[in-house]
């Protein structure tokens, strides 16, 4: 046999601690055909600096689709089968790197997905450039070997293979047909080349992780052994391992039989789905004489009776809606009939590649009234690659290599629902049948009407009031998930065992918003001081920072007036003018260089918030350069006037001081306290905080300027004049 080796390699990803699934860094590969052995090479690594600290990382696999995690232990939304993921754990303390390898033997041909995250996050709010988080690195490379002339095994024709040693194992392969209801491995005439006990393992299909269904067949002697399969998977190609379990220089001679029972289908000709599909969309095409098909209205029969077929298989129509968004229209109306001598089959086709990005839902609702028996249930099962064919038999609701999801209806209980979260990549079936509580000699001529709705949606409900629905991409493949709010977790956004009530939420809202109205003294001190141009500023810092926390709100009491986006633009912009004119006017520079200064940072701020918004040079740039300008003036004015400046000790007891002590008090809580839980009073308080100060700042008025007041204007239309001298020039 020859063996070819392959390798391939994804890009390395930074690693995000968890918070919802956005947060796992996902790596797809397409494992091909023939593959025998599979090694992953996962290597982990983290920084060198004094802020990385020994972390333990998880590492998820899946075969078919991304793997279903719960790392925060919350609740999966009800109807919602889920099925743990295979992981493993990978800890970087002492060492930098750390590098695992993971070996899986016959895996299944396809998609295989690893999803990598650190450990559930803190929840601290962190500005961008205070901290600096250690970068936590992940890269996942894939090894595989595959036999380029792995044997066939015909159907129905014996054939003699031998097993070298047991270092070699014997590959083969079958093909699978469709409608295959049944499969028989037969292994005899076993000799070994010692004329001793011959003893061999066989081992039928692939390795799938989380969960493996590999059959596991064991020879000893001369005797045949067989093994038989119900509901293998149709058109596929079944992998076949026999090992030699002797000495390691003898070999085995076997001799190896497959063979299939075909189930016999009972459905609709083509040509007659093809007409109507025809006359669902666009009606019966007028001057049609001769047609053989049916009228309108009228749903297309069986072309053989459900006595002479195992199985009753309904046209079923995939109409593409949207990104991961499809919906499957049955041709014969939405209602399906249901006997009790054949199952009822629909095939949903989910194989596209990029389906197994969302959630299937599969939603039965039972007519009463088509019901004669009171007693008589309708079992239904939900299994990918094949179908289940014996629901009359056994009601575990398995397939040769995998496991179904069951569902039931009766009377008593007419409505059920299927949710798979990330359905993998494949032809899934839903396989409906009657069933009686004293057999099926009582309902043989009963009939069931069961309406089916069945759709593939990216987030199940929209992930519900409290969540976003995001739209995720790794390189080219796209898969969703949610982001839940205002204490709300889970898959869907659906576990309140954190949920903030609806009290909380209002009082939330009010606090960052109200907080805001404590810039009404500073306006007013600015307004009273003649610095219209500042209270302008402060105007506006408060009008969008009301309105920006009212649509930031993450429940139910949100107002929104225009565009999220521009409300939390112009609350950034507005905060940060906001410190740069406070500053400026504190430097008592003259009128033309004080208002050259305002426009000027005003567009240099704007300018700056576009290309990052969150950044924390944002905000402290144009601080600290008003800073030293302001500095710089004060040191002009009191060389000039030979003492310090400001020269009133009550302006620095009363005023500056303060001031700037609840400035330092409010940068501090916005950048060392806030968290996602305290982050509605902790922000308040910096809103409260940053208005208060200002208004301490803000520079008394200039000594020749007198306050607002109607008197200065004479009623012979003469008006006073008055020194507009700047205090700078003023003598001493």
């Amino acid at each position: 046999s020859l063996y070819v080796s392959e390798y391939f390699s994804q890009s390395a990803q930074k690693l995000s601690f968890y918070s919802w699934y956005g947060n796992a860094k996902l790596f797809h590969f397409h494992v091909p055909e023939d593959t025998v052995l599979l090694r992953w090479l996962l290597q982990a690594s983290r920084g060198k600096g004094p802020e990385c600290t020994s972390m333990e990382i998880t590492v998820h696999f899946r075969h078919g689709a991304p793997p279903v995690i719960n790392p925060l232990g919350t609740r999966f939304p009800a109807n919602a089968t889920v099925r743990p993921s295979y992981n493993i754990s990978i800890s970087l303390s002492s060492a930098v790197q750390n590098t695992t390898f993971v070996n899986v033997t016959t895996p299944a041909a396809g998609d295989w997905f690893i999803a990598a995250h650190l450990p559930q996050a803190a929840g601290r709010i962190e500005v961008k450039g205070f901290s600096t988080p250690c970068p936590y690195m992940f890269q996942a490379d894939m090894f595989v070997l595959r036999l380029t002339d792995m044997p066939v095994l015909e159907p129905g024709v014996p054939m003699p293979h031998t097993v070298v040693s047991p270092a070699k194992p014997l590959h083969v392969k079958v093909f699978v047909p469709k409608h295959a209801a049944g499969m028989r491995f037969q292994l005899s005439s076993c000799v070994t080349s010692e004329r001793r006990a011959c003893a061999v393992r066989v081992l039928l299909g692939s390795i799938t992780l989380p969960q493996s269904f590999q059959r596991s067949l064991t020879c000893t002697g001369s005797i045949n052994c067989s093994l038989a399969l119900d509901s293998p998977p149709w058109e596929k190609w079944l992998q076949i391992m026999v090992e030699s379990l002797g000495t390691a220089n003898a070999s085995v001679s076997v001799e190896m039989l497959a063979s299939f029972t075909v189930c016999r289908p009972g459905s609709t000709s083509s040509f007659l789905n093809f007409i109507s599909l025809n006359q669902s969309q666009a009606g019966a095409r007028p001057g049609a004489a001769g047609s053989s098909a049916p009228a309108a209205g009228e749903a297309p029969r069986n072309t053989s009776s459900p006595q002479s077929s195992c199985l009753q298989s309904q046209p079923v129509v995939r109409e593409d809606l949207d990104v991961v968004s499809v919906r499957y229209r049955l041709l014969n109306g939405p209602s399906v009939p249901v006997s009790s001598l054949s199952p009822t089959l629909l095939l949903l086709n989910l194989n596209t590649g990029m389906d197994s990005g969302g959630s299937l839902v599969v939603n039965l609702l039972l007519n009463k009234t088509s019901v004669s028996l009171a007693n008589a249930t309708v079992a239904a099962c939900v299994s990918a690659a094949s179908p289940v064919l014996s629901l009359n038999a056994t009601r575990n609701c398995s397939t040769a290599f995998s496991q179904g999801y069951p569902l039931s209806v009766s009377t008593s209980s007419a409505e059920a629902m299927l949710i798979v979260l990330y359905p993998q990549t494949d032809d899934w079936f839903l396989s409906l049948q009657l069933l009686c509580p004293k057999g099926q000699g009582e309902c043989s001529s009963a009939e069931a009407k069961v309406t089916v709705f069945a759709y593939l949606t990216p987030c199940f409900n929209d992930c519900g009031p409290y969540g976003q629905c995001s739209l995720l991409r790794r390189h080219g493949y796209l898969y969703a998930g949610c982001s839940c709010k205002a204490g709300w977790g889970g898959w869907s956004c659906t576990d309140d065992t954190k949920a903030q009530s609806v009290g909380t939420q209002n009082l939330a809202t009010l606090l960052l918003t109200l907080s805001n109205l404590m810039f009404l003294p500073a306006i007013a001190v600015a307004v009273y001081r003649f610095y219209l141009v500042e209270a302008s500023v402060y105007t506006y810092t408060m009008f969008f920072s009301t309105f920006y926390h009212a649509c930031d709100q993450p429940g139910v009491a949100v107002m929104c007036i225009m565009d999220y986006d521009t409300l939390q633009y112009c609350d950034f912009l507005g905060s940060v003018v906001s410190i740069w004119v406070t500053i400026l006017c504190m430097a008592r520079l003259k009128k033309i260089l004080k208002y050259v200064l305002f426009v000027l940072g005003t567009l240099l701020i704007a300018m700056s918030l576009q290309l990052d918004r969150r950044g924390v040079w944002n905000m402290m740039g144009p601080c600290l350069f008003a800073l030293v300008i302001m500095v710089t003036a004060w040191v002009h004015h009191g060389a000039k006037r030979r003492h310090c400046y400001p020269s009133s000790w009550k302006r620095w007891v009363f005023y500056l001081l303060p001031g700037i002590t609840l400035a330092f008090i409010a940068i501090s809580v916005y950048a060392f306290m806030e968290t996602n839980e305290n982050y509605y009073y902790t922000h308040s308080i910096w809103h409260v905080l940053v208005a208060c100060s200002v208004a301490f700042l803000l520079p008394p008025r200039d000594k020749h300027k007198k306050p607002w007041a109607w008197s200065q204007k004479l009623t012979c239309r003469y008006q006073i004049c008055q020194n507009d001298r700047e205090e700078l020039y003023a003598v001493t």
